[in-house]
């Protein structure tokens, strides 16, 4: 006779669509979770013969899947929704937008700014089916760690770390050393907290030196962290990187013996086939972030895909695209590939939507360099998983759960959100944090924070 065993939580009645190998996909399913984790998937009818459950969720009419992963995200620029698009909008908006908008108001923040930053920024990507982030580098990374950590979310906090370009504010550039042992003690701060780490940063190769770029490398290699920077991501970078070096961004990298496995390089837009192959052969992941990335060229993501290298999705955060949907995410990255890698050549499609949203999923994993813990529902992963429902008006018929997910589902139609085996929002509502402070400290804050923006890019 089979062991009854105690469940911590219990999903009842759910479809699955796992996104593991084998193409899993059941219908009115249950999910036993016992601690952070998936201890068994099955019929719901068979599930009293295994589990009784502390708490049960009755997810009749969702499917649950894996949660996202924001493989690229600025927690820092949250309260930047909507005003670059408003300086845009004035005709007023100037090239390079990183140097000459977002740095500056990153650097005009306090400690308590990126706290509420990262409340907000988190809360959204909760309540839209982001269960882990990679934080591209900001400041007061504490701040952003001590935020994910009440919240409940999955992440890999960074510092921007910039050691040159006497044109950055003081307060955004450190010395050499001073930037490689903020970052080294930054790592070894959080390296033991069960969902919130730090990666080493370097914000971009014109505002990093050669001797940081390398001394953070080996500084990767010694502490066994990725480091997370921007790489290929436009045409100023390129045209800098030839004229300094006469090589190309990924050159540079791969001359100095920086270009490795431990490299997260986000963006990456501009790549010739030389740059893939380095990719491909240094075993470096990516991002490709759909909202921006056609903005700056043509994306070499289904490429990137076919060589198997390790590409994530994300959002870039919300200053320079205001949403942090990560299905709109799938949605642009598809339209965008069809764009570029299908209609010129007369392809139709030359990837699918169910295609590109398991690029995201497994991929995001994969760049996370966590696929062997999510990234899929498979027993023994971690229990970062969403409901989501299936019979929206926008969703209806439902006639297969796969095809809803990647081409009728969208953020809001997220219901409940697991992380690590905790219920961080169920029906909308998020259990784990109560926003009325931040939103209260946000009312008296925001008219400080845009004076202090409009005279830092005055």
């Amino acid at each position: 006779m089979t062991e009854v065993r105690e469940a911590d939580l219990l999903i009842h009645h759910a479809g699955i669509v796992a996104f593991d190998d084998a193409g899993t996909e059941l219908g009115d399913a249950s999910i036993a979770i016992v601690g952070n984790s998936i201890a068994w998937m099955g019929p719901t009818a068979e599930s009293a013969k295994h589990f009784h459950a502390r708490e049960t969720i009755h997810a009749t009419g969702l499917i649950a899947m894996p949660g996202f992963v924001d493989a690229h995200v600025h927690t820092a620029q949250q309260f930047l929704h909507g005003k670059i698009a408003a300086i845009r909008r004035r005709g007023e908006l100037k090239s390079p937008m990183w140097s000459r908008y977002l740095i500056p108001f990153e650097s005009g923040l306090e400690s308590e700014d990126v706290y509420c930053s990262g409340l907000a920024a988190y809360a959204s990507m909760i309540s839209s089916g982001t269960t882990c982030f990679l934080e591209a580098g900001g400041p007061f990374t504490d701040e952003m760690g001590r935020a994910a950590d009440e919240i409940g979310i999955r992440g890999r906090i960074a510092l921007s770390t910039m050691d040159m370009d006497e044109s950055i504010p003081r307060g955004s550039r450190f010395t050499t050393e001073e930037a490689l042992k903020r970052n080294e003690e930054l790592v070894k701060r959080w390296q033991h907290h069960p969902r919130v780490n730090a990666w080493l940063s370097l914000r971009q190769i014109m505002v990093n030196t050669t001797g940081l770029t390398r001394g953070m490398s080996a500084l990767a290699t010694q502490l066994d962290t990725p480091i997370h920077t921007h790489l290929a991501e436009g045409t100023y970078e390129v045209d800098y990187a030839i004229s300094k070096w006469g090589l190309r961004p990924a050159e540079y990298m791969e001359s100095i013996g920086a270009l490795n496995a431990n490299v997260h390089a986000a963006h990456s837009v501009l790549l010739t086939l030389n740059e893939l192959d380095l990719y491909q052969a240094r075993n470096v992941s990516a991002c490709h972030c759909a909202f921006n990335n056609y903005k700056m060229g043509a994306p070499r993501v289904l490429e990137m895909l076919q060589r198997k290298i390790r590409l994530g999705l994300g959002t870039d955060g919300a200053a320079t695209r205001g949403s942090l949907d990560m299905f709109e995410v799938v949605h642009a990255a598809t339209v965008g590939q069809q764009a570029v890698g299908g209609t010129p050549y007369h392809i139709d499609p030359p990837i699918t939507h169910e295609q590109m949203l398991r690029a995201a999923i497994c991929g995001g994993a994969r760049a996370a360099r966590l696929e062997r813990h999510i990234g899929s529902l498979e027993i023994g992963k971690l229990a970062d998983l969403i409901l989501v429902e299936s019979t929206a008006h926008a969703q209806f018929p439902n006639y297969d759960p796969m095809i809803t997910l990647a081409e009728s589902t969208v953020g809001p139609n997220v219901r409940t959100v697991i992380i690590d085996g905790r219920v961080v929002m169920k029906d909308r509502v998020l259990l784990t944090v109560d926003l009325a402070a931040m939103k209260e400290r946000l009312g008296r804050q925001y008219g400080v924070l845009m004076e202090r923006f409009e005279r830092a890019i005055a």
